[in-house]
């Protein structure tokens, strides 16, 4: 079940990620106790410049585009090469924490063969080659 836009953008403006059904195409960085979670990206120094850089990263993905920010919250769709199922990935920035929370699920089907975790994945290396988050 994915939120629509509006409920969506509601749910993120007060620092919460929506959350992960029980499937295993779903990850979060807010369900530390779940097999669907993933490390939220832990912020060094300037948590303004890494947030900055995490979308330039995400506008620079293919397939990728941002549908939705704000100064805290980020909500980008990706779409797959060969079939087209489109997926939310939703981020949320936390400076008392000083990380940046991440959630991103399949909006069709079960099983993702772990895309959602690479995409990801690609992303941390990413700002992680910059020095921005450890």
């Amino acid at each position: 079940m994915t939120l629509s836009g509006a409920n969506q953008a509601d749910t993120l403006s007060k620092k919460l990620l929506p959350p992960c059904q029980e499937i295993p195409n779903c990850l979060s960085s807010e369900t530390p106790e779940s097999k669907q979670y993933i490390e939220p990206f832990k912020i060094k120094g300037n948590s303004d410049k890494a947030w900055a850089s995490l979308k330039d990263a995400i506008n620079h993905q293919s397939r990728f585009s941002i549908t939705h920010e704000s100064a805290d919250n980020i909500h980008a769709e990706a779409t797959s090469l060969i079939f087209k199922f489109v997926d939310d990935i939703d981020f949320c920035l936390d400076k008392e924490n000083n990380a940046i929370h991440v959630r991103s699920a399949s909006r069709t089907g079960h099983i993702d063969f772990g895309i959602s975790h690479k995409r990801i994945e690609a992303l941390r290396v990413q700002l992680q080659k910059a020095d921005l988050i450890g």
